[in-house]
């Protein structure tokens, strides 16, 4: 059954906020450390890239948005841990588009 044009356009605008979420290199360093930890704090990321609270606590809203990290309230303190799934997903869907685009090459 052919995939239908809606359904095309949705995971190419799923893709792209994804791909988006990881064109920022402090976004791609908090993915490397949340993947070293299960979940970690905000405080946590922020002392280990030395950046401002505020400006961690924007970029890991964007990469919630994205669904690339996963967010939970613990109690005071807010847990942050990669959603291995979807980023194996972004992998997929980009190695996808290489091969469609490769393919006649």
């Amino acid at each position: 059954m052919t995939e239908s044009l809606e359904s095309r356009c949705a995971d190419s605008r799923a893709m792209a906020l994804r791909l988006a979420a990881l064109s920022h290199p402090a976004r791609i360093e908090i993915l490397k450390h949340l993947s070293a930890s299960r979940c970690c704090s905000c405080r946590e990321v922020v002392d280990h890239l030395d950046l401002a609270q505020s400006t961690v606590s924007q970029h890991l809203k964007i990469l919630v948005e994205a669904g690339l990290v996963s967010f939970e309230a613990d109690r005071q303190r807010s847990r942050y841990a990669v959603d291995h799934a979807a980023l194996a997903g972004v992998s997929a869907s980009l190695r996808e588009l290489v091969n469609s685009c490769c393919a006649s090459r």
